[in-house]
């Protein structure tokens, strides 16, 4: 609380003015994270290309020039939260899956974009998740270790994989995707 006092040129009396608890700046801020997801994170990788699947990896760049601007001191604040919060304060941690649900959505958007590239009967939900998987652990490793070789290797085989699934027959199936409803 201090540092964010401090941060904001505020005093302590300012902050409970605007906010009733710490619980309560903490729920507006991963609200503010819910809803800068699109146009803070997604939007830029949908102006950098048109292609569903490049644009995956134009979210995971932005997620690799963070680590690189901060010098490896980058986390995804969802990911860190999700670890430190106590598990107990179920609303705040129902919060941060809505963060993580959200990602998720826009990265599954991706893939529906361009399911007839994969084979029927891929689960791009369960893909969505996966690549969310990749970045959150790359993070941490490029992190731990100061340096993007994690974080690369990370992408790299999912990138691998996805050529993979591309690859496999994928006859025309009159049933719908699985994650096309949501």
């Amino acid at each position: 609380m201090a540092q964010i006092l401090k941060k904001s040129r505020a005093n302590s009396g300012s902050f409970y003015f605007f906010f009733k608890s710490k619980e309560q700046l903490l729920d507006a801020v991963l609200d503010w994270y819910l809803e800068n997801l699109d146009p803070i994170i997604v939007r830029p990788a949908y102006l950098a290309t048109q292609d569903p699947i490049e644009r995956i990896f134009a979210i995971l760049d932005g997620y690799r020039q963070k680590i690189l601007i901060t010098n490896f001191t980058f986390t995804c604040p969802i990911g860190r939260l999700a670890l430190e919060i106590d598990p107990a304060r179920k609303a705040i941690h129902n919060k941060i899956a809505a963060n993580f649900d959200g990602w998720t959505a826009a990265v599954r958007r991706c893939f529906l974009d361009a399911a007839e590239r994969f084979p029927p009967g891929t689960d791009f939900d369960q893909l969505a998740q996966f690549v969310l998987t990749v970045m959150e652990g790359g993070v941490m490793q490029a992190r731990a270790h100061r340096s993007i070789i994690p974080f690369d290797n990370s992408v790299k085989q999912l990138q691998h994989h996805l050529e993979h699934l591309q690859t496999l027959p994928h006859k025309k199936k009159s049933t719908q995707l699985k994650g096309a409803t949501s």
